[in-house]
């Protein structure tokens, strides 16, 4: 009779159809490496031309403050309008 092995020596059954690859199995390639922007960057932001780090990128930075600024303000007015509104005694 002897002795029987514990662990199975079969593969378990494939349950999708499909098989996974290994990360290795895949080719290298650096398509998804670019240059390195950093330093273009760094000469940008430190610049001293006395503009706020938040609009040194130019009319983009500008228009995402405005728009910003826009929707703070008009959100504001609009809880003091509600406020207003539901602190005022329902007519009848």
């Amino acid at each position: 009779q002897g002795l029987k092995p514990i662990v199975s020596t079969e593969s378990p059954a494939s349950i999708f159809g499909t098989t996974s690859k290994l990360a290795s199995d895949f080719p290298a390639t650096d398509s998804f490496l670019s240059k390195n922007k950093v330093p273009d960057l760094q000469k940008i932001f430190q610049k001293a031309d006395g503009l706020p780090v938040h609009l040194k990128r130019g009319v983009p930075d500008r228009l995402l403050y405005r728009t910003t600024m826009a929707l703070t303000i008009g959100g504001t007015i609009y809880c003091l309008v509600a406020l207003y509104m539901a602190s005022q005694p329902r007519q009848q």
